[in-house]
Formats: C-alpha cells, structure tokens, sequence
C-alpha cells in the first residue's frame, strides 16, 4: 500500500475506534444513572454489575456501528475537505475511485470484525445482557410472551392449547394428536393443563383420550390425570429474546425447529439471523455515501457534512427499526425488510458516488 493509503486508513480506522470509545461511556453513563436504583436495591453484587456492563458495551457497539461508522467517516472526510488535502491528492492525478480504494479496505476490516462480533461474540453478551435485565431490573416481569400454540412437537405428534401462561405454568383446551404416517392413532384432550416442575409431570384436568380403532374407537375419561407428555414445558415458548443469545449456527438449527413447531414468532427470530449478515455488509455501502457527501468542500464547512451525514444515517437506522417491525408482526418478508434498508441506500450510494466523480 502506497503511502494514501495509509494516510487514510488509518484515519478511517483511528476515528472510528475513538468514536466507539467517546460514546461506548455515554451510554454506560445514561444506562448507569437509569438503573442505579434497581441495582442498589437489589443489592447486586459488583462483579455482576461489571459482567453486565462489559456485555452491555458489546451490545451497544454491535446495535449502533452503522451510526458511529458513518459518522466517524463524515467527520475525517470533511476535516480532509475543508484542509484541501483532496483536492491535492485528485490535482495530482489520482482518480476518485483510486482515492476511493483505502476506505473500501477499511470497509472491509469493519465488515470482518462486525461479521465476527454480530455471529460469536454478540449473542453470548446479549445473554448475559438480558439475563441480569430480568434477573434484576425487571424482576417480576416474565420475558416469555402469553400465547395460543400450536407445534409439531417430534415426527408424530402435535399438540395445541390456548390462554398458555408460561410463567404459571398453564394453558386451556390442550390437545396432541398422534399420527403414524398419514394415519391419527389417538388423540389425547383436557379442559386445562399444569405443569409440575418438581416432578416434571403434567396434571391434565376433565382428561379424555380417543384411540381410533380400526372398526370402533376407545374412549377413556378421568376428571384428573397425571402423566408425563413427551415435550418440555419451557420449550413451548422460547424466550422472547433467545433468538439474540444463540450464534449464528445454533440460530439457523433453532429457526429449523421452531419452523417444524409451527412458532408465531418465525419471521421474529428469521429477523435476528438475516441482520446478522445484513448489518456488516451496511459497512460498505455507509462508507460510499460517506465519502460522497464529505468529500466536497462546502460554505458551511464541517457542520454541514455533519447535518446532512447524520441525517442519513438517522434515516438509515430508522428505516432498518420500521422495517424489521413491519416483518415480525405480519407476514412481510423478513429477508426483505432486513435487506430493504441496504437495497435503497446502495441505490443512493452509486447516484452520489457518480456525482462525486463528476
């Protein structure tokens, strides 16, 4: 690499680990002074908080990268503008696309680490993130969602039960159903359905089970009856955030599953997995923009790149929320709307880029 390139690059990446490093603690700050009262009052240990903070700095580098990648950009670019550095550099015969080339390497070192943090390291800290939040900021609150349910629960059977309460242990009007091939074998009904933890048995109330016979069936009553059923309670209702705690292959196995269960929460957990991938690839795209919008010398100086830069990238982080909202609750394609945002600021991307050549 020629000496530009190092020049730049090393402004790339320099201004965008100092603005990691500037608002990473603005953010513990805010956080902090938030929840300083739930921590004292639940007496929480100090090596817990420190855990919780360290997941927490993960959590926030991965959410807001995109923003502070722009910015940190925006912000070097025009200081290069406002300096006539290039204006030099493009006076001596580089062209803009060769002026171009160190930010795209840079690009590509934020894309590769993101890529590693968003599959590996992320979701072990967003666990330990939203444990402790349950575990002590919102004690009480039970992070599993009310529903009705319906799931393939292995190769032959099925079960459906509505008004299930997973942090009571309960659901109405429960179903399984065994089938061998195409074929129902029995069929198992109860008014309402309790789980016992100790035992890990469940208690079936106004109990009925149907087996089908070939010439009559066989009905079996009892008000009450105890029995063990083929499927664990809590896995009925993942947790509403698990989908962030697993790494990317665990989460493709676990989309596999709940997908064969039937889960309401599908497009939700198929949301996580496409940003994954979608996020660092933003990399590129945020980094052409950027430069495009910064590169130019303006009356306003610095302050203008800024407003029009954060504008952008305001508008970017937006439409990625509405987007991905849009997907999990209602039948939106989630690989759409998680690539959506990319998709239009890739158009605006090469519509500035050419005017920029210009």
């Amino acid at each position: 690499m020629k000496i530009l390139d190092w020049y730049i690059l090393k402004r790339y990446l320099g201004t965008f680990i100092t603005m990691l490093l500037l608002f990473i603690p603005i953010g513990i700050t805010v956080n902090l002074a938030e929840k300083i009262d739930k921590i004292l009052e639940n007496d929480v240990p100090f090596l817990e908080v420190a855990q919780y903070y360290m997941d927490f700095t993960i959590y926030f580098a991965n959410l807001l990268f995109p923003l502070f990648l722009f910015l940190s950009i925006i912000w070097f670019t025009s200081k290069l503008a406002n300096n006539t550095e290039i204006i030099a550099f493009l006076s001596s015969g580089v062209s803009f696309n060769r002026f171009l080339r160190p930010y795209l390497i840079g690009a590509t070192i934020v894309c590769i680490s993101a890529l590693v943090l968003s599959l590996y390291l992320a979701p072990e800290a967003n666990a330990g993130y939203n444990e402790f939040k349950y575990k002590y900021l919102k004690r009480g609150a039970a992070p599993q969602e009310t529903e009705n349910i319906y799931r393939q629960i292995n190769d032959d059977e099925y079960i459906y039960a509505t008004n299930f309460y997973p942090k009571r242990n309960t659901a109405s009007n429960f179903t399984l159903e065994h089938f061998e091939g195409n074929t129902l074998k029995f069929k198992i009904k109860a008014r309402s359905l309790s789980f016992n933890p100790k035992d890990s048995t469940y208690s079936l109330r106004n109990y009925e089970k149907r087996i089908v016979g070939k010439e009559e069936d066989i009905l079996i009553s009892k008000a009450k009856f105890d029995t063990i059923l083929p499927f664990e309670f809590d896995a009925l209702t993942p947790v509403t955030y698990i989908a962030e705690t697993l790494n990317y292959v665990e989460l493709k196995k676990f989309i596999e599953q709940e997908t064969r269960r039937g889960s309401s929460n599908i497009n939700t957990y198929k949301v996580v997995a496409y940003k994954r991938l979608s996020l660092p690839v933003s990399a590129y795209i945020l980094t052409i923009i950027a430069v495009a919008v910064s590169s130019m010398k303006r009356r306003g100086g610095m302050g203008i790149n800024l407003a029009i830069g954060i504008s952008v990238a305001f508008s970017f982080v937006f439409i990625d929320k509405v987007f991905g909202t849009i997907a999990e609750q209602s039948t939106f394609s989630p690989l759409l709307a998680v690539w959506f945002p990319n998709i239009v600021f890739g158009i605006l991307a090469v519509l500035l880029l050419n005017k920029a050549r210009r």
